[in-house]
């Protein structure tokens, strides 16, 4: 059976996994930017807990994604189910979004700091209108990064429950079925593609000249 033929006729199904790979996927980014770009501002200024913070991070980037989901199955609450797949992805979005969040605001030059601050404004205020605006641009380029590992990672995630085109990708694996895999794999690469560019795009709309200090 041909790839076009089959992606005729069972178009409703593949509709159905690309949009559920959609949603794991948002769910995922949703909470990872939530929390790493807090941890990111909140060690800023302190290098020994962002050593300690960027070593944890680098090491959940070494492990094996099966053996992570692995170890989310045996967590109690967890299980086979979406949320250890969402929690899986957040986890491995954590060192390519801390690190450019922290990079970023401890490269701010120092001159536009003394200057917001010799005006009189507050910390919170220095923070939100001049570090994270002048910083947007690098951590775009980390939530872009979490954001093209999370597609791919998220097909393993049918593993444990995830679904999505992971579903497709691993029933044809099972029924030697090559055409389910290369149809579900080709639509996550085009949403990796598609995700890539649109971060591009934004990245270079968000730059600033004279951004960082030389």
């Amino acid at each position: 059976m041909s790839i076009i033929v089959y992606f005729i006729d069972h178009i409703d199904k593949i509709y159905r996994f690309t949009v559920s790979h959609l949603a794991l996927i948002s769910i995922a980014m949703f909470f990872s930017l939530l929390l790493w770009v807090s941890v990111g501002v909140i060690i800023r200024n302190k290098k020994n807990l962002a050593r300690g913070i960027l070593g944890v991070g680098s090491l959940i980037m070494a492990v094996p994604s099966i053996s992570l989901y692995g170890i989310l199955m045996t967590i109690p609450g967890f299980g086979l189910s979406r949320r250890s797949a969402v929690c899986a992805l957040v986890l491995y979005s954590m060192i390519p979004i801390v690190r450019n969040v922290y990079t970023a605001l401890n490269e701010v030059d120092d001159s536009i700091l003394e200057a917001a601050r010799g005006m009189g404004m507050p910390p919170l205020q220095v923070l939100f209108k001049i570090e994270l605006p002048l910083a947007l641009p690098v951590i775009i380029a980390g939530v872009q990064t979490s954001a093209v590992v999370t597609v791919g990672t998220a097909i393993i995630s049918d593993l444990i429950g995830g679904g999505g085109l992971g579903r497709m990708v691993f029933t044809g694996l099972a029924m030697f079925n090559p055409v389910k895999i290369l149809i579900g794999s080709l639509l996550a690469a085009i949403i990796a593609i598609i995700l890539d560019r649109f971060f591009d795009v934004l990245e270079k709309k968000m730059s600033t000249p004279r951004l960082y200090s030389k």
